[in-house]
């Protein structure tokens, strides 16, 4: 190797490794990101107003113009990493291969989002934060319904365990919404609660939406959403009831049904996904009037 090919070599090689260490732009407030960075996620992160806070959400977009049905999801608690952001992108995927966009909020406290994080304590004060956090939800729709691919007439809305109950106080007080999933909403504190039992149980008796009630046969307790269910029927709302287990062996998942509390989590996501899909999809993607199949009200297994 001659002399000048060697120097010439030295300089692209200090080139390519200034490049590398340039400092990375992530998303500001503006929404801009790094073309790079967004090609390695699924989601756009975004910022909406609630009130006086500022609440993060991730948006998923299914391919295609839309415009797509909508599915906003209510994550639950992570005491201790309540700052950490997670967008929850197994429920992105899950939705948005379904013919969805998802919104996933970050409740109030969490992630980027504005405000303290609930900071436990039973009772009426958790029923206030409960309807409070309920405030960021529905104050989604208005800034769902400035997105050009999202139809927010086709609207639903799901949540696990604490979002599980916001899921249901939402559709308690907004008709916005043509059908809901309770993913165990309110099961680790309805024995121990009141005032939880009361709150849930006036949802359950003020709804007309459509709900999907899912619980696991070993979580701390059924009774949060059977109860619920019987409250539906006496209207006569349509709803459908799953107890995963009540009635053996699931499939072969009989492992990932024992995680009780936990199979709502990605870990056992495939007991559940496809019930959660054929129920949004029977309400915000409705089948010709000559292939629509009867509500069934209670279906336990």
């Amino acid at each position: 190797m001659s002399q000048g090919t060697s120097i010439m070599r030295r300089i692209w090689i200090g080139f390519a490794l200034l490049l590398s260490t340039q400092p990375a732009f992530g998303q500001g407030a503006s929404g801009r990101e790094r073309p790079d960075a967004a090609s390695q996620r699924s989601y756009t992160e975004v910022f909406y107003k609630s009130g006086d806070l500022k609440i993060q959400a991730y948006l998923y977009k299914p391919e295609g113009a839309g415009p797509f049905p909508v599915v906003i999801y209510n994550h639950g608690s992570r005491i201790g990493r309540e700052r950490h952001s997670v967008p929850w992108e197994f429920i992105g995927r899950m939705l948005t291969q379904a013919g969805f966009v998802a919104l996933v909020p970050e409740r109030r406290g969490y992630g980027s989002s504005d405000g303290p994080a609930y900071s436990g304590g039973g009772g009426y004060g958790l029923i206030q934060r409960l309807q409070s956090e309920t405030d960021d939800v529905l104050a989604a729709i208005d800034y769902l319904s400035g997105i050009p691919f999202v139809d927010t007439g086709r609207m639903g809305i799901m949540g696990w365990s604490f979002g599980g109950m916001v899921t249901m106080f939402a559709i308690s007080r907004s008709a916005a919404f043509r059908v809901a999933v309770d993913q165990a909403g309110g099961a680790l504190t309805w024995s121990g609660n009141p005032s939880v039992r009361e709150a849930l149980a006036t949802a359950a008796q003020t709804t007309n939406t459509p709900v999907l009630l899912m619980v696991a046969i070993s979580d701390r307790t059924t009774e949060s959403v059977t109860t619920l269910a019987r409250h539906l029927q006496a209207r006569n709302v349509p709803h459908r009831l799953i107890v995963y287990g009540s009635s053996g062996p699931v499939r072969g998942k009989e492992e990932l049904v024992a995680l009780g509390h936990r199979v709502f989590s990605q870990q056992g996501a495939e007991v559940w996904r496809d019930d959660a899909i054929e129920f949004l999809n029977r309400y915000l993607k409705p089948a010709p009037a000559s292939q629509e199949k009867p509500d069934r009200a209670t279906a336990v297994r």
